[in-house]
């Protein structure tokens, strides 16, 4: 079975794909970004944006970080503060 993203946004034609990704320290997420275009009778989808998509693709890209940061914040609170669970990058300063 392939994985599945865990969360797809949309603006208009443009996407923002994010990904979790099982790493020795913890889930790290990436984005991909691609427009949504139809070649005929067929939707495709490309890395390569105009200058008219650019508006979208840094909301994209904006919303993507947000979703991110919040449920990076939610695993965190989950964990115990300095457990050795924990990745360094999620310990909160106290």
């Amino acid at each position: 079975m392939a994985n599945k993203p865990v969360k797809e946004i949309r603006y208009g034609r443009i996407k923002a794909t994010i990904w979790a990704n099982q790493t020795k320290v913890g889930v790290r997420h990436s984005v991909k970004l691609s427009r949504i275009y139809k070649d005929g009778q067929h939707w495709s989808t490309t890395d390569s944006f105009g200058i008219h998509d650019l508006p979208s693709v840094a909301a994209a890209a904006v919303s993507a970080d947000k979703w991110i940061l919040e449920h990076t914040r939610e695993l965190a609170e989950r964990l115990e503060p300095y457990s050795p669970k924990c990745p360094p990058e999620l310990k909160m300063d106290m």
